[in-house]
């Protein structure tokens, strides 16, 4: 047995035995071992290190809570405009803000932090476009089309932060 000092926790994205069993294999002391694929065979399994769950504190849980025809049945609910899933998003922010939005998640208030990782760009909170735009040109006009839009972020906005970052 492989001796577990540190405490790491593992997201599996693909719904495969091979991806299953090696998250198990690196998932730290107390780790949480994030099953966020959603495998659409019902008969879907994978071994997993019982010995560790019991005396290594590690653990298992499934995040989607969706499945294909809930996925569908959201997807129409958006076209028909019927839910918005923007008014989640609180923050936006570019590949080099990863590192410190996942290290500082705990304490970042607010919900979904909307990351592109096509550009670098520091984490912002949607609802401070407005101050920083009092010292940044990009945020002033990013904070005046969210003020347009109910305060939430949208395709208007989204077109403007990528033009801007991708012309340099």
């Amino acid at each position: 047995m492989r001796t577990r000092l540190n405490s790491y926790d593992v997201f599996t994205m693909v719904p495969a035995a091979q991806v299953v069993e090696l998250a198990d294999s690196i998932l730290g002391r107390d780790g949480c071992h994030n099953f966020f694929a959603g495998p659409t065979d019902p008969g879907f399994s994978a071994r997993i290190n019982w010995f560790n769950v019991h005396y290594g504190a590690t653990h298992v849980v499934g995040t989607s809570g969706g499945t294909v025809r809930s996925i569908l049945e959201s997807v129409e609910l958006m076209k028909q405009g019927r839910i918005n899933p923007a008014v989640m998003i609180t923050h936006v922010g570019g590949l080099n803000a990863v590192v410190d939005t996942t290290l500082n998640l705990p304490v970042i208030p607010g919900g979904k932090k909307l990351i592109y990782t096509q550009i670098d760009f520091p984490l912002t909170a949607i609802a401070d476009l407005a101050e920083k735009g009092k010292t940044d040109p990009l945020c002033r006009r990013l904070g005046e089309i969210v003020a347009k839009n109910n305060m939430l972020w949208c395709p208007e906005a989204e077109h403007v932060l990528l033009e801007a970052m991708t012309r340099n």
